[in-house]
């Protein structure tokens, strides 16, 4: 790769709310590994309704953006070009801003959860099941695609959510069958479950852990660990966090904003668990 200038260059992450998160410890502690003095990397509270404003703003020192929530499809349609992993999707979580002066959205979640995964030796699994069904449940399910040969079964709340996620399932090629979150204990007998829902909703089933479980991919890594993924760690059984996933897809998004690969992934992770043990979130 093309390693571009090194002096003044700048990114961020930008959504609303933003103040805990944990990407500039990630990216900082990147430039610093790589040797990127003259790189900075920001926070910006940016809702919806800013976001045009805020990219119509960006002069040539920019190289690109983590986008959060509520950002991640509200960017499309101010987009240059989005490749075909977000646009599977319709989720776009990285936006490199290229020399000339085009903007590129990606989605690096989706491969970060597969690289997450790999790392701890999950390559296939013939069966899988999914805890919610929100924008993070659709970008699992994209993830599954790549690894899961059979059938994916979603736990979800209501009719609608059900039907949203047999719609994720035909447009990415996943055999999804969906259950009613009431008989979401069934789902931890799985190979490969992954827990998308936000903090404490899945507390109560962490006393239906059975004696020998399989991996969880729980996507929270604040507060960590969760009681679920506490009492699967407890009963002997893998556990990929939401730090592991948060690490994996900010590497893909160091290397596509600086050209540099590849990216420092144990110093980022370490960075990450200093912030997070010491309660420094950013």
């Amino acid at each position: 790769m093309t390693t571009p200038a090194t002096d003044g260059r700048r990114a961020a992450v930008l959504g609303s709310p933003i103040a805990h998160s944990l990407s500039p410890v990630l990216h900082r502690t990147a430039y610093e590994e790589l040797g990127l003095t003259g790189w900075t990397y920001d926070r910006f509270e940016v809702d919806e309704a800013g976001l045009p404003g805020f990219l119509d703003g960006l002069g040539p020192e920019w190289a690109g953006l983590s986008l959060t929530m509520p950002l991640k499809r509200a960017v499309i349609p101010l987009l240059d070009e989005i490749s075909p992993t977000a646009a599977a999707v319709e989720a776009v979580n990285t936006v490199v801003l290229t020399g000339d002066g085009r903007r590129v959205g990606d989605n690096t979640d989706i491969p970060g959860m597969v690289a997450a995964l790999r790392e701890r030796g999950i390559e296939q699994v013939d069966s899988a099941a999914v805890l919610g069904a929100g924008a993070t449940a659709s970008s699992a399910l994209a993830a599954l695609a790549r690894i899961c040969t059979g059938e994916v079964v979603a736990y979800v709340r209501g009719e609608n959510r059900a039907a949203q996620m047999r719609q994720w399932g035909e447009r990415l090629g996943v055999e999804v069958r969906t259950a009613d979150w009431a008989d979401a204990a069934r789902a931890l007998r799985a190979p490969l479950v992954v827990a998308t829902t936000p903090a404490g909703t899945t507390d109560a089933l962490a006393a239906e852990v059975p004696e020998m479980p399989a991996t969880l991919f729980d996507v929270l890594y604040d507060p960590w660990p969760t009681a679920l993924a506490a009492r699967w760690s407890a009963h002997g059984g893998a556990v990929v966090g939401g730090l592991d996933l948060l690490v994996h897809q900010a590497v893909l998004q160091v290397e596509q904003m600086t050209g540099r690969s590849p990216a420092p992934l144990d110093a980022m992770r370490k960075a990450g668990e200093h912030a997070l043990a010491a309660r420094q979130v950013y």
